[in-house]
């Protein structure tokens, strides 16, 4: 499952989600006879590249904070 769609985090997919959105609101038969699902792949395209963007970001900050902590760790060991 995926999270709350409609986020701030989200707004580059906004448009695709209101186009999901639209797609459901058509009634049941719509959704069952599979004609949302072209909506629905691209809603979960979307979010895939928007999580894998923040993955990158995420692992760019980590090195960073691991490079500041080895730094630490040899002034420490250089000091004793």
């Amino acid at each position: 499952m995926h999270p709350h769609l409609h986020t701030k985090d989200n707004r580059a997919c906004e448009e695709v989600m209101n186009m999901l959105d639209e797609c459901h609101a058509r009634g049941f038969l719509w959704k069952s006879m599979g004609m949302c699902n072209d909506a629905k792949t691209k809603v979960n395209m979307c979010l895939r590249a928007q999580r894998l963007e923040r993955t990158k970001a995420n692992r760019e900050v980590a090195k960073a904070k691991n490079a500041q902590i080895r730094e630490k760790w040899a002034e420490i060991d250089s000091n004793s």
